[in-house]
């Protein structure tokens, strides 16, 4: 069946792949699967919508990343004032993320980051948990707990001042950042540079 749809996908020009295995090559190797029911109580509509504050600098990125990445590729983020949150998700049916009082928050010195790789079940994916704690580290400045912290502090400032008003635009570049921390994640994180390169 895998086979069949990556085929069809390719037929219509997405990039589709098959993971050797299949879905037991991946439950084998112990990695995580998104909580399918509890996606379906907070989002039971596809594509959803999410909508939280405008001018958003870290969780406010991180949290629509991993939507898009992760749970709904389609998804809508709606970025309006913060005192309308509430109102715009109840008249949209969307899923309000990053304000007081709702689900989808932060809890403690957790960060809504957080709160959404716990509810969704992805906290067990390691690379994802180490993200969690940059991003806690850059948006609660507690830049001791992860040592990228600080630089995405400074790089996700610097997008918002660079970006003015456009929400969405600092969006799309930030997600070039958090797929590349991703990356570096999982695929790149014990190597190392030093200069002079020691020759071969």
């Amino acid at each position: 069946m895998s086979q069949s749809a990556a085929a069809q996908l390719r037929a219509n020009n997405i990039d589709a792949r098959v993971l050797e295995g299949g879905y037991e090559g991946w439950s084998k190797a112990g990695l995580a699967f998104v909580a399918k029911p509890e996606l379906d109580r907070i989002a039971p509509r596809r594509p959803s919508v999410w909508v939280t504050r405008r001018r958003p600098k870290i969780d406010r990125i991180a949290c629509p990343w991993l939507v898009r990445r992760f749970l709904d590729p389609q998804a809508r983020i709606l970025f309006v004032d913060p005192d309308q949150v509430t109102g715009v998700a109840r008249e949209t049916g969307g899923i309000p993320f990053d304000i007081k009082d709702v689900e989808l928050s932060h809890v403690g010195e957790r960060c809504s980051f957080d709160t959404m790789l716990r509810l969704f079940g992805l906290e067990g994916e390691p690379s994802l948990a180490r993200l969690a704690l940059i991003v806690r580290g850059a948006d609660t400045a507690r830049h001791d707990i992860a040592p990228e912290a600080g630089g995405l502090h400074a790089i996700s400032l610097g997008l918002s001042a660079l970006a003015g008003d456009d929400d969405h635009g600092l969006l799309e570049r930030g997600f070039v950042v958090y797929d590349a921390l991703f990356a570096w994640l999982r695929f790149a994180a014990e190597e190392r540079h030093n200069w002079p390169a020691k020759a071969a």
